[in-house]
């Protein structure tokens, strides 16, 4: 099992779960939450990721909050400092780049954590080598990135329903990252919502995209991470 843990962030601390493969080592993969807060369905995600092999740190981007309804959820989100939010996934790159044994780290994120997960690539481009976007959602608090500093390799999973990040701005984005001469590859499911990956929210969910959206995931992070 899993554990909360401290680790450094820009001079000062952080909390987040870690999740470590049986092995004790493992490539490395940050986990970005939603705007749900550091959820046991994220704390789930990074035990899977360990149960493939990776170490697996979600940073508590909340301090220890979490929300139930989108309307919270979407306060919550709104009011958080992105400035500190980018420190606390830059100090969580850190801390699981110590912890593993790739030759870089991965990055997933859902949500509020894809567009997140796509500005860390951006900021730390000396570490973040793939990064997984899941529906993920740029603009509000999370500014668009300066994509040209990112060397990371892209994949990204988006829904057919999605009000936030459809299949227009998924394609909109793929193209930007694509002229800008990025290795990326976005897959656009059928007949899914926003969230489809999240089986604690059953009207969203979607079991089979669930399953094809992990498998290409995990093979992703294999390939680029070593």
């Amino acid at each position: 099992m899993g554990e909360m843990i401290t680790f450094a962030s820009n001079g000062g601390t952080d909390q987040g779960y870690l999740a470590t493969p049986a092995s004790g080592r493992g490539p490395g993969v940050v986990v970005i939450q939603e705007w749900w807060g550091l959820v046991p369905h994220i704390k789930d995600v990074c035990e899977r990721f360990a149960g493939e092999g990776f170490v697996a740190l979600a940073p508590d981007l909340y301090r220890g909050k979490t929300v139930d309804e989108p309307d919270e959820a979407q306060k919550t989100m709104m009011g958080m400092r992105i400035e500190q939010a980018a420190k606390d996934m830059s100090g969580a790159v850190d801390e699981v780049d110590r912890r593993s044994t790739g030759s870089g780290v991965g990055v997933v994120g859902y949500c509020m954590g894809g567009g997140l997960a796509l500005v860390l690539a951006c900021q730390r481009p000396d570490r973040v080598k793939a990064v997984a976007p899941y529906y993920g959602v740029i603009g509000g608090p999370i500014p668009r990135p300066d994509f040209s500093a990112m060397t990371a390799a892209v994949q990204g999973h988006y829904a057919t329903h999605d009000d936030f990040a459809g299949p227009e701005v998924a394609r909109s984005l793929e193209d930007d990252l694509r002229g800008l001469g990025k290795e990326v590859e976005f897959f656009i499911y059928p007949d899914t919502h926003h969230g489809f990956f999240n089986d604690t929210r059953p009207g969203q969910y979607s079991p089979e995209a669930s399953r094809q959206a992990w498998e290409r995931t995990v093979a992703f992070f294999r390939e680029h991470l070593g």
